[in-house]
């Protein structure tokens, strides 16, 4: 909340240096590695760019694109919803780490493929397509998955990929046949 409310007033490697006095020694208080907590501030930093209600870098491609800044705004927000969580992939579990490439190396492998697949599964769930367009069902277990699966653990990873597999397998189910050229 603080690096939000920091990123709306100044630019990225102010916010973070502000952040980095004020909030990096309470995340390390807490428990959070200290190369964990820097990351996490730096790309909270980097993401205020994008994040309403200034969003500086979507609101500079609308003006070059003549585009409406509101719902270039929007939809930049809406892709990079999904981004937001992976700091806190690596800052809430000791396994999550691995996405810092720290740790043994069958960890860091393995978070890292669960959060990618959490990440497409978030991000197919809210922008309503994966294979096709997904319906309001598919979208919810989607989203769920790809919350699930950002949580480093092996229950929440069975049950997030078994969403996922599942709403994969639904479409394979449901695509059209291909048509036929001819008797």
């Amino acid at each position: 909340l603080a690096l939000w409310i920091l990123g709306l007033a100044v630019p990225v490697t102010a916010s973070y240096i502000i952040a980095a006095v004020i909030t990096a020694p309470a995340m390390i208080k807490l428990g959070v590695p200290d190369y964990a907590a820097h990351m996490f501030i730096f790309y909270y930093a980097v993401l205020s760019e994008v994040s309403p209600p200034t969003a500086l870098s979507p609101f500079a491609a609308a003006a070059i694109t003549g585009g409406n800044p509101y719902k270039t705004t929007m939809m930049a927000w809406k892709y990079t919803l999904p981004a937001f969580l992976v700091p806190f992939m690596f800052t809430l579990h000791p396994d999550g780490v691995g996405l810092l490439l720290k740790g043994p190396w069958m960890n860091i492998v393995w978070t890292t493929f669960t959060a990618m697949i959490g990440l497409v599964a978030l991000a197919a769930g809210l922008t309503g397509w994966l294979i096709r367009k997904t319906t309001l069902i598919e979208q919810a277990l989607l989203i769920i998955a790809g919350l699930v699966l950002v949580y480093p653990g092996w229950l929440e990873d069975l049950i997030g990929f078994g969403l996922f597999a599942f709403v994969l397998i639904l479409h394979k189910v449901h695509q059209q046949a291909p048509l036929s050229s001819g008797p």
